[in-house]
Parts: C-alpha cells; structure tokens; sequence
C-alpha cells in the first residue's frame, strides 16, 4: 500500500427517536473512524438520541472528536418527542464518550430543529464540559490534529 493509509469504520448504534420508532423512521447508524497509529478515534453519531446503547461506544474506543448531531427535533405529530439530542443529552453523552472535542452538526436549517447554539453552549457549561465544543464555520477548514484525533 505504497503511501496509502488505510482506516478502520465501526457502524454504531443509532436511534432517530425513542425505542421503538424505527418502522417509522427507519434505521440510522453512526460510525468511529480509526486511523492507525493515531492515540483517538472519530465519532460520527449520525441522526440518534442518546440512549444506553450509545454508553458501549465510550468503553470500546477512545473518542479524541465526536460529531453529534443535535437540534432538538420535534415534530408536530410527535409532540413532545424528542427525535435527536438537544444540548443537556449531547453533553451526557460526549461525558460518557470521554471525547476530547465535540463539534455539533445537524443542529440549524430544518423548521423541526428547536434548539439554538448558544442553548447547546450552555448546557455543556452547566454539565461543567466548557471549552469541550468546538463550532465550525460553514465553508471553513479545520485539521483534526493526529495523532489525537482532535479539532
């Protein structure tokens, strides 16, 4: 493999919703991105809300950057039903994931996306992770530093 590197994809569990959900929903899956030689892994959470099974994750990989979706969708036929993480959800499971750096995506674009990022911003300094998430400029570059794998 003269100069090339190869990576490692694990498919993650996923949940667009609460239990249950998915006949209507459909599956959804997120993804750790290993490369080697690197002390970190990538998180991409794909569209979930944090549930048990996300816990896994943290204890079989070390998570340098996680991407988490979030936004808080809601949907006017699901009332109250939550179909991905707001901030409070997303900073438990970046805590439990044991990442280094969060960058939120998914959050804003959609009508069915409530919550804001200075609301997400707060709900990681209230569970005490400031300086933990790391917002991207739309159209910016930003390297992900090996060999800890984070922004």
């Amino acid at each position: 493999m003269c100069g090339k590197t190869r990576i490692k994809v694990t498919a993650t569990p996923a949940r667009h919703g609460p239990e249950g959900i998915e006949p209507i929903m459909g599956d959804t899956i997120g993804f750790v991105v290993e490369v080697p030689g690197a002390q970190a892994a990538l998180y991409i959470s794909g569209d979930t809300v944090y549930y048990d099974a996300l816990d896994e994750i943290g204890r079989r990989f070390g998570i340098g950057t996680a991407l988490l979706h979030m936004g808080d969708a809601h949907f006017p036929a699901g009332g109250d039903i939550r179909f991905s993480m707001n901030g409070q959800a997303a900073a438990a499971l970046a805590r439990s994931l044991g990442a280094r750096s969060v960058v939120p995506i998914h959050y804003e674009s959609w009508a069915h996306l409530t919550e804001k990022p200075e609301e997400v911003t707060a709900a990681f300094d209230d569970a005490g992770l400031d300086g933990l998430l790391r917002w991207l400029d739309p159209g910016r570059p930003y390297p992900i530093t090996w060999p800890t794998l984070t922004v």
